[in-house]
């Protein structure tokens, strides 16, 4: 096997254009738009633009576009094909601005629906399985109770819905990071997708997470249309709405960007804040009621055709609003695993601040962390977990401002949780 060969199968490379679900019009019009918009290219760099096999595919198209006279050959070194040099002619040029005004989508090939479809089945998340020794070592960085972790374990390997509820600041945005990290394995997707001749863009670097170079990927053979990805986390928080939980349609470029779900079939989607949308929580939870039940998803073209496809992840909604404001049982119970992440104990807490300390070459005091204590009884303020981090910076700051090191002396504990922590009066004002 080679050493950058991943451990999943890969789509083979189409050998003809029928091969590549696509009409020999579809294929022309788009290396038409690459020549037009880059200039003079060969025609290995034409192929490698459509992520198409120069052989039978790439050498088809531009022999369509030179018989019809819409492109030139301008030389080339050798006999190869590969190295032949296209440019476009000025009939091309009226024919690709055709083409770009119908859609201005220009990159590698998209692949048929059906064969998307396909693929995100075919890499289910539902083929993942997760130990309590996997669970253990995921979690390994974070002091989180026993018992949240015996519920996490059962819910990734549900793959279906989590619910993720307790106070703010207490980890369950990290939990929902950490959970990602054990969807072990890579999946292939589409940088685009073919519906009825219109382009659905699904590729996303922001979620979708290349495993190899751009050049080790060149050297293997598959279908270069598809790029081999970590499963994607997509987490979304107060911008989410209805809207982009559906294909979204640029009047101007005439293509599709998918939603946050497709982008997330396969890995993970979190909706963190959630109840702070701008959409209602019963909206949202309406919407998703066919998807959670069902697995499937169905999106809308702007010619309104429905379109089908699967809602392959583990999707988290994470909130510190108490859920049954929410949301009511009937929604409560479509969601499959509701877990309460509460602020810790006093002794969690210490353990976290020994853990922050260390990562930070401090040398722990038993006296700051009573110190620290007092403090939160005189401002009557909750233990969170995420506080041992953040006064710990804090007390960097400050102790990088005074031109000393960072330690845990009285003084710059004291600045530090002055400066950290805010009390109010029952009116919501500052105190003094």
């Amino acid at each position: 096997m080679h050493p950058d060969m991943p451990a999943i199968p890969l789509p083979p490379e189409p050998q003809t254009i029928e091969q590549t679900g696509l009409t020999l019009g579809f294929l022309a019009d788009l290396a038409l738009k690459t020549l037009y918009l880059r200039g003079q290219m060969s025609m290995s760099d034409i192929a490698g633009a459509l992520g198409l096999s120069i052989q039978g595919v790439t050498d088809k198209i531009m022999d369509f576009l030179k018989t019809e006279r819409l492109v030139e050959i301008r030389g080339g070194a050798g006999i190869s094909s590969a190295s032949y040099q296209f440019v476009i002619v000025d009939r091309g040029s009226e024919k690709a601005q055709e083409a770009l005004a119908r859609s201005q989508y220009v990159g590698k090939a998209p692949v048929p629906l059906a064969t998307y479809v396909a693929a995100v089945q075919r890499q289910s998340i539902s083929n993942i399985h997760v130990t309590p020794e996997d669970l253990a070592r995921a979690f390994a960085h974070m002091v989180i109770p026993r018992e949240t972790l015996a519920q996490l374990g059962p819910a990734v390997n549900s793959g279906k819905s989590i619910f993720l509820f307790g106070p703010p600041g207490n980890g369950k945005t990290t939990i929902g990071e950490v959970l990602v990290s054990l969807m072990r394995g890579e999946v292939v997707l589409p940088y685009a997708v073919e519906i009825d001749q219109q382009v659905i863009k699904i590729f996303d670097q922001v979620y979708h997470r290349p495993v190899m170079e751009q050049a080790a990927s060149d050297r293997l053979r598959f279908d270069h249309r598809w790029i081999i990805s970590k499963r994607p986390i997509v987490m979304t928080g107060g911008e989410l709405t209805l809207e982009t939980l559906d294909l979204i349609y640029d009047e101007t470029s005439k293509f599709y960007e998918a939603p946050f779900q497709m982008k997330a079939n396969g890995g993970i989607f979190m909706v963190d804040d959630f109840g702070r949308q701008r959409v209602s929580p019963k909206d949202l939870l309406n919407r998703w009621i066919v998807p959670l039940e069902k697995r499937v998803d169905y999106l809308t073209l702007h010619t309104g055709k429905k379109i089908e496809i699967p809602f392959d992840m583990l999707i988290i909604f994470s909130t510190n609003l108490d859920p049954a404001d929410l949301v009511d049982e009937a929604f409560l119970r479509r969601i499959r695993y509701k877990i309460g992440i509460e602020a810790p104990t006093v002794a969690q807490y210490e353990e976290i601040f020994k853990r922050m300390c260390a990562r930070k070459n401090i040398e722990y005091r038993a006296e700051s962390m009573s110190q620290i204590l007092a403090i939160y009884r005189t401002k009557n303020i909750g233990l969170r977990s995420c506080h041992p981090r953040d006064i710990i910076e804090q007390l960097i700051d400050t102790a990088r401002f005074l031109g000393q090191p960072p330690a845990l002396t009285s003084q710059l504990v004291e600045m530090a949780c002055e400066s950290y922590f805010v009390s109010l009066d029952p009116s919501g004002n500052p105190k003094d």
